[in-house]
């Protein structure tokens, strides 16, 4: 009889934060349902988008399309470079500054950096490199300018400038995961150690850090790959015009209403998922090859480089500020005419006779995917698989026109494109990766001996998390909350496609604008677009700091 009750004590005081561990199937699957939903319809609609693309006819005319080299070329490129300078400048700062007093000026301003959307980037650096630039505006001043120099400094048909902007803004993202993980105190202690026994800053990184960081920032290097192969915003913005890259160019095949063209459309988008595919593999090879023939270092110690008087992140730090500025000037501007530096007077005429719909067309559906994610992303957490965590993060590193074309299809045979319900769930998709992301560290961390006393206490395990665990992880929450809220902003294609054009968003309307609309209007959208995920964060920071005002633990 003890033993019985032995058992019976155990079973119940399980700790419910180890998903998959001593629990009934039944609130696996019911904390599955939700991720089911959203990603459910997509096995089919790929079937339907993809399917018509098998004909070899279509890929037949796929190779003889007189764009497709070109736009291919385009594509590579700016993805390559784009991907290699991001990891550069990533990997230099954190070499450089980590640990010191720099690398913590850097950890400070990074969510500023990350709240600028990559299209309203795209627009400011577009208003700074054109040759009618703010750029080209202070090279004329020295140089006796008169009228913008003949100079492809945007939208040249290499895609450079592309690749310039994929470079800079992937960065901000690699620095944001590599605070997350060089904030772990087993990484703190190997620096510490390598540096005792005589090793110089960048020795200990090559050596002990980056061998042990780089596996796990296979995940992140792949989205950042995926993005550069199918970003259509920034390309649109930035990307050569005829013909444009790859993903622009399968963007407009699948929004054709020619049937053969959308089938070519489809084959292109599995060409580019091929790419990311092989990219991806000569990229875990060179990492083995890499590793086998550093296995045995020499043990040599170097002395360590002479710090730079002028900090090496301030150009990152100046480009995005530079882009912030112009584009709040150019929104005030009333007259500006090259080669002036600053507008003949400023006003506020732009703002106030601003079209406000795409802004709160993007709050409320901001405001809805979140608060729809919150809880799916929470109960998976808790209950879900965790083993299939990894079918959460698919859409974040694979190319997002194939799952675009999935979930449109998915949409035109259910009957529910162009209804406010289709666009919430294409976002879900997409916000749902991001917001489990941000919760997994914490929920990880969190102390399992609380749970234990509170289901001793007799609560059960849904009465113990909304009494115990989830009020403690209020903050990491809110910040969920607050990276959802700017990845719904953020999204293009999924608006577009789901929306049939019925819903305008600030990104939709940016990009729009950017072909060849008012740049005081273009530069509102620019601005609205910025201004809303920092909202979303100053709010969380607000109710994290009132939540914490009289409990340390939340501050």
């Amino acid at each position: 009889m003890a033993e019985a009750v032995r058992r019976t004590l155990i079973r119940r005081l399980a700790p419910q934060g180890a998903p998959g561990r001593g629990q009934r199937p039944s609130s696996v699957w019911l904390a599955a349902l939700p991720v089911a939903l959203i990603l459910g319809p997509l096995l089919p609609g790929l079937y339907w988008a993809l399917a018509p693309s098998l004909d070899a006819a279509v890929w037949q005319a796929l190779w003889a399309d007189a764009q497709w080299p070109q736009a291919l070329q385009a594509t590579l490129l700016s993805a390559l470079l784009g991907t290699a300078l991001g990891v550069a400048i990533a990997a230099a700062l954190a070499t450089l500054y980590y640990p010191g007093r720099r690398w913590a000026d850097l950890q400070r301003r990074m969510p500023l950096l990350l709240s600028v959307p990559h299209a309203a980037f795209a627009v400011g650096l577009f208003f700074l490199l054109s040759p009618s630039g703010w750029l080209a505006r202070a090279l004329a001043q020295a140089l006796g300018w008169a009228e913008p120099p003949a100079w492809i400094t945007v939208q040249d048909p290499y895609g450079l400038s592309l690749a310039l902007a994929l470079g800079i803004k992937e960065s901000w993202f690699l620095l944001w995961v590599l605070v997350a993980v060089l904030g772990e105190q087993q990484v703190q202690r190997h620096m510490v150690v390598a540096r005792s026994l005589g090793y110089s800053r960048v020795q200990a990184w090559r050596r002990v850090l980056w061998p042990q960081l780089l596996p796990r920032l296979g995940w992140p290097l792949a989205a950042v790959w995926a993005y550069g192969l199918s970003v259509v915003d920034m390309a649109v913005i930035l990307g050569p015009g005829t013909p444009p890259t790859l993903a622009v160019l399968i963007w407009q095949w699948l929004t054709d209403p020619d049937a053969a063209m959308q089938a070519k459309g489809g084959a292109a988008s599995l060409v580019l998922l091929g790419l990311f595919l092989l990219g991806a593999g000569a990229a875990r090879w060179l990492w083995r090859h890499s590793v086998r023939s550093a296995a045995y270092p020499s043990g040599q110690r170097r002395p360590a480089p002479r710090p730079a008087r002028v900090g090496l992140h301030l150009p990152l730090l100046l480009i995005g500020y530079a882009v912030v500025a112009v584009l709040l000037v150019w929104s005030l501007a009333d007259s500006w005419f090259f080669p002036a530096l600053w507008p003949d007077a400023l006003s506020l005429r732009t703002w106030m006779q601003a079209d406000w719909t795409p802004f709160w067309t993007t709050l409320w559906l901001g405001a809805a995917v979140v608060l729809l994610c919150l809880p799916a992303a929470l109960v998976w957490l808790e209950w879900g698989p965790q083993r299939f965590n990894a079918v959460l993060y698919v859409p974040l590193i694979i190319p997002a026109l194939p799952l675009v074309a999935a979930q449109y299809a998915a949409l035109l045979r259910l009957d529910v494109d162009g209804t406010a319900l289709g666009l919430v769930w294409s976002h879900l998709l997409w916000v749902l990766p991001y917001m489990v992301l941000t919760l997994i560290g914490p929920y990880r961390a969190f102390d399992r001996r609380l749970m234990t006393t509170a289901r001793a206490l007799g609560h059960s395990p849904l009465r113990a998390c909304l009494s115990v665990k989830w009020p403690m992880l209020l903050k990491p929450m809110l910040a969920a909350l607050a990276v959802g809220f700017a990845v719904s902003v953020a999204q293009y294609l999924p608006t577009l496609f789901a929306g049939g054009g019925r819903f305008v968003t600030v990104t939709t309307e940016a990009v729009a604008l950017s072909a060849g609309g008012n740049r005081r209007v273009l530069a509102v959208q620019a601005l609205l677009q910025i201004v809303l995920p920092l909202l979303g964060f100053g709010l969380a920071a607000l109710i994290s700091h009132w939540a914490g005002r009289c409990r340390k633990g939340l501050r």
